[in-house]
Formats: structure tokens, sequence, C-alpha cells
């Protein structure tokens, strides 16, 4: 729980109005008496503008925008659609990137509130398990998560089904002929829409009466592509027909990797990526995605932050439709003769892929 105006004014030994014209800098106080209460402040980690945002009444027609990073443009669309609602109802905002951190979460969220917003719009690391969440609920600060999966709590959420999503990833590569599937994924434990992702394919997987499928994991910021595909696919007897990889630019950085090694995609191997950023139907050869409606999943993520604000009991959890995008890195699984893999070319470039 939070500590309160009275917790400081305790531990300082004053009353809780000497704590509220110290922090209101309304009257000058002495030196002892300011000392003893900005020790209780920082001992208690109580945070002044708490009181300020119980106190005012006023409106700074601000909302934080907190994602995981601004090098995947799917958040870029989602902010998009949360600026042109903002903007509609004279509302600013302000973007912050966490690189996928709880810790750094929990540090924006702090910044954002120490600047007065009135809400916060955010994709978290795992919904279920967030201290800046769990903050936000204590302070009474209005907020809504976009892309996390929805959660035990029912946090409000606006996203789309991951596991569902996975799992139609799954039946549409078997219905290709597939029976050798591997997924690319960024850290399970740094994003819980990839974590849906996995879960989603896994059981999709089973009821078709196939093994989990290989799973190499790789970090979201500074990822290792090419080894890691070259990890998946070493084993020429055992080598799959088939990739899932959690977002887009996993996939599109797979297709280049698996290129280097000497295989080609989709006669060797198909590729499904997610997200549907506009630069996969672009790439040769285009991409198969699962696409989520991130310029909707903003806008409509902000409309009901807004309607929070005004006071309206938030609903949860809205479930976007999502759709696959048929592209040409999916076709029937062939069969070819084992072929030894090509050494990869040191000097090539694969883009920084995140989600």
């Amino acid at each position: 729980m939070s500590p309160t105006l009275k917790d400081v004014s305790r531990l300082a030994g004053v009353s809780t109005a000497t704590v509220s014209r110290f922090i209101n800098g309304s009257h000058q106080l002495s030196e002892g008496t300011a000392l003893r209460v900005q020790r209780a402040i920082d001992e208690l980690g109580f945070r002044p503008n708490s009181l300020g945002r119980s106190l005012k009444t006023a409106s700074s027609k601000s909302i934080g925008v907190v994602i995981p990073t601004l090098s995947n443009p799917v958040f870029a669309e989602a902010v998009s659609g949360i600026t042109a609602v903002a903007s509609d109802s004279d509302y600013s905002i302000m973007v912050t990137a966490t690189e996928y951190s709880q810790d750094q979460e929990l540090k924006v969220v702090n910044s954002l509130l120490d600047r007065q917003v009135d809400g916060l719009i955010l994709t978290v690391t795992n919904a279920n398990n967030s201290p800046a969440l769990d903050m936000l609920e204590a302070e009474s600060v209005p907020y809504v998560l976009i892309y996390n999966q929805a959660t035990l709590n029912n946090r409000p959420v606006v996203t789309i089904d991951n596991v569902v999503a996975g799992r139609e990833v799954a039946f549409r590569l078997e219905e290709l002929g597939h029976q050798h599937f591997a997924m690319l994924s960024g850290n399970l434990h740094s994003s819980d829409r990839a974590a849906a992702r996995y879960q989603g394919f896994v059981q999709g997987l089973a009821e078709l009466g196939f093994d989990a499928p290989l799973i190499q994991e790789i970090e979201f910021s500074q990822p290792n592509t090419s080894a890691a595909i070259r990890e998946l696919f070493a084993d020429p007897l055992q080598r799959p027909t088939a990739l899932f990889c959690s977002n887009d630019l996993f996939a599109i950085a797979a297709i280049g990797a698996l290129r280097e090694l000497g295989l080609k995609v989709p006669e060797d191997v198909s590729v499904v990526g997610f997200d549907g950023i506009t630069v996969g139907s672009l790439v040769q050869p285009k991409l198969t995605t699962v696409v989520q409606p991130s310029t909707e999943m903003g806008a409509v993520a902000a409309k009901e932050l807004i309607n929070t604000i005004c006071g309206e009991a938030p609903q949860s959890p809205l479930v976007l439709p999502h759709k696959v995008r048929e592209g040409e890195s999916t076709g029937p699984a062939g069969k070819h003769e084992p072929v030894a893999l090509q050494e990869p070319n040191p000097t090539k470039f694969f883009p920084k892929e995140t989600l």
C-alpha cells in the first residue's frame, strides 16, 4: 500500500498541515523541519504529486503512453491511433519506451506521473504481474493496456487473443502439409504476448497430434537472429519445414538468415510472422502474417482512457479481431533431400527486430 500524508507526518514528527505546506511550498519552514519532512518522504517513498493529484481539480489534458520500443513499427501504428483520438479531444500525449524492462516500466510511469498526466496507455512486460500497474491502481490513476494478453484480474486492456492467433497458425501450417515445426521468439519472460502466441501454437499442434515445436528465444533489443536460425536448422534429419516467428521483424530477419544458409522460402521452409506491419508486404517473398489492428487498437484505447478520466467505468477486456494475411512466404511442405547448410556470411546485415 502506498504511504500516505499521515505516514510522512508521523515519521517526521510534524502535522499533516506542515507536510502539505512543505510539498506545496506555500509557507517557509525552518531548515530543520524541512529536512525532517524530506527525509521522511525519501524513506517512505511517498510521491509528493499523489497529494497534488488528490487535491487538484483541473485536468492537465495530457496522456502518457508507455511502449516497449520505438524500433518496431507496430507500436508506431498504435501511437498514431492514440494521437488522432487524443487530438480530437484536445489531449496531448507523452511517449516513452521501456526496452522490455519491467524496472524501466516503473521508472517511466513515475516520471509521467510527476508530469501530472491525467492517465496512461501502456504495453507492459507482464500484465498479470506488474509493479507499475499495481502502483497506478494504488494511486487511482486511470490507465488502459494495449497489446497485452487479457489478465486474470480483468485489468482494462484493448488487445487481440494471442493464444487463438497462435493456434490458427498451427492449423494453417498443418493444412499445407507441414509436420516439422519451429518457433523463433523474443524472450518469453519479457513479453506476455510472445508467451501467449507460443502457448497457442503449442496447443494447436497438440490438438493436431504433434509434439511441441522447437523453439529459440532471442533478445528483443539486440537479437542474434542468424545464430538462432542456424541452431534451429542444424540437424538435416530433423529440420523444420515451418517456422512461426513471434513478430514480423523477426520473420523478415529469419528469411534473410535462412537464405544465408542456402535454404529457400517457401520451397524449403515456410515462414509466418505476427503483427501485419506494412514492410512485411514489401519484402520478397511477401510475408504471411497475423495482422493486428494496431491503429484501431490505439484509437479504442484512447477513447476508453478518456472516458475513464471523465468518470466512466472502463470496459474490459476489449478483444479486437485479428486476421491472417496470406503472403508468399508459406507454401506446401516439400519433400527435399537433406542438404548441408552453407556457412553464413558474417558481414551480412540483418535488420534490428523488436516486439
